[in-house]
């Protein structure tokens, strides 16, 4: 099915329409073979608070960005190689409903569905879209994935040496390697995680005595809490083109 759509008019129109929605500032989304499987509106768990985004389904790819116009204008614009994509269902906890993982070695997160129909319907066709690529191209699925970010909601305190409470001079920042929400203090050190950027990136001073000592196997990322359930509730930002908060270089 995907390869007698991949030439058809209907799917190049479609992904021409999704491509003038980005705009200039997103990137050409039209290649030979690329396939539009679906698209939808998945709410993203980001740092400061869950937020609505426009996602979009290719068989090579996962796109999304922020919505400013529903179905008319969306910006920036996000892509994720689905050969590098493994996804985990979340339990359902209170008002967090229908949720997934997102897992790439660069960046990782919580997205959730409407219903739980919507839910199985992305996950499957992730899932097919991602099998399908690596049969083709003979490569095994990765093992190594960046930390979900803990939402800044969960902490009033450094999750690391529970000491140090959080207000606008004390910053939250985030360790790279576990996704804690940390305390300066208890994040001053940096370490090369080459699959998440090319230079030295902020992790806390645990996951730094392991990496150094090549336990990295050890920096684990936390559990869920009844805490998201909180957070969930603050109000979605459907129109907002504020940057994604979990891009945030703390």
């Amino acid at each position: 099915m995907v390869d007698r759509l991949a030439n058809s008019e209907a799917n190049t129109r479609r992904i021409s329409i999704v491509e003038n929605c980005f705009g200039a500032a997103g990137q050409p989304l039209t290649i030979p073979g690329r396939v539009l499987i679906g698209e939808g509106v998945l709410t993203k768990l980001c740092r400061k608070k869950p937020k609505a985004r426009q996602f979009f389904l290719f068989n090579d790819i996962l796109v999304y960005g922020n919505i400013v116009i529903q179905k008319k204008k969306y910006n920036k614009q996000h892509i994720i190689p689905l050969e590098n994509v493994t996804i985990d269902s979340i339990k359902d906890e209170g008002d967090l409903r229908n949720g997934w993982l997102i897992k790439t070695p660069t960046k990782s997160f919580a997205v959730y569905a409407a219903t739980a129909t919507e839910k199985s319907e992305w996950m499957n066709h992730i899932n097919k879209c991602v099998t399908d690529l690596l049969s083709k191209s003979g490569k095994t699925p990765s093992n190594e994935h960046a930390a979900v970010w803990v939402p800044d909601s969960e902490a009033t305190v450094c999750m690391r040496c529970q000491k140090a409470k959080f207000t606008p001079v004390n910053r939250r920042h985030h360790c790279r390697k576990c996704g804690f929400v940390v305390c300066g203090p208890c994040s001053e050190k940096r370490f090369l995680l080459p699959s998440q950027s090319s230079k030295p990136v902020r992790i806390c001073d645990f996951c730094y005595d392991l990496l150094s000592t090549g336990d990295m196997a050890t920096c684990q990322q936390p559990t869920r809490s009844d805490s998201y359930s909180q957070s969930l509730k603050s109000p979605l930002n459907d129109v907002s083109d504020d940057d994604d908060d979990d891009d945030s270089s703390d």
